[in-house]
């Protein structure tokens, strides 16, 4: 008999997304234990040991905990949840499941840290397209990371062949650094011709208005500055929100 497979969640809830393409919806947060990399400004630090406080849920917990909320978007987040092996059943399964979403924009979102090959999860959505029942984007948040990261190294870049419209490449920027070598992977990857581009400041480390000026000064009007939303709202919570 196979084993069940079981997801180390380090927390679970539902709130408005703060950053991607969906920010500002409502979305159900799953997160996960456990990263690869250990990013200098890394917000969720405390999630990326394994041995954190976490639930070991399996797949038709977590479908059921989904079907009880009231959300459209279902976001997998981490840690680095491209590291659960078992992560593709888990997005079959909601993608298979017609017992959430109240509309025909549901959406399963999965943050990436850059350094995980998505091919196996990029052939999953593929298969599943034409075979579920209820209209499902499956979308990659890949958060590509820069110098002052201490990170940069580790970025898999063959992951920037897998991107299609609905994804989205996040460059999280401190520092002018980080925006010339965000600047020369998007030409070199023609990211904006593929996906969508965004450039998310960390906070206390650079202005905002200095980002608009490097996007001016290189013509970059395909790419979006966004703030982080619940930096915004819940400047002081780190967990849940």
């Amino acid at each position: 008999m196979n084993q069940e497979i079981m997801f180390p969640v380090a927390e679970r809830f539902v709130s408005v997304n703060g950053e991607g393409l969906r920010a500002g919806r409502l979305a159900a947060f799953i997160r996960m234990t456990g990263c690869n990399l250990a990013c200098s400004w890394c917000d969720t630090a405390w999630a990326n040991d394994e041995s954190c406080v976490h639930e070991n849920l399996s797949v038709q917990q977590l479908v059921a905990w989904v079907s009880g909320t009231c959300v459209s978007c279902v976001t997998l987040t981490g840690g680095e949840p491209a590291l659960q092996p078992g992560l593709s059943a888990l997005i079959e399964a909601l993608a298979l499941s017609d017992t959430w979403g109240n509309d025909n924009k549901r959406v399963i979102e999965i943050e990436t840290n850059g350094s995980v090959d998505l091919a196996a999860l990029h052939e999953l959505r593929w298969s599943l397209k034409h075979i579920v029942s209820v209209p499902t984007t499956i979308a990659f948040t890949v958060d590509c990371k820069l110098p002052s990261s201490g990170m940069f190294s580790e970025m898999l870049e063959s992951n920037y062949d897998l991107l299609e419209s609905e994804d989205a490449v996040k460059f999280v920027v401190a520092s002018k650094e980080d925006m010339e070598a965000a600047y020369d992977r998007i030409k070199a990857y023609s990211l904006c011709s593929t996906c969508e581009v965004l450039f998310s400041p960390v906070f206390s480390c650079i202005e905002p208005a200095d980002i608009v000026v490097f996007m001016e000064e290189k013509q970059l009007p395909e790419v979006r500055l966004q703030l982080q939303l619940h930096k915004v709202i819940w400047p002081n919570v780190d967990k849940g929100v």
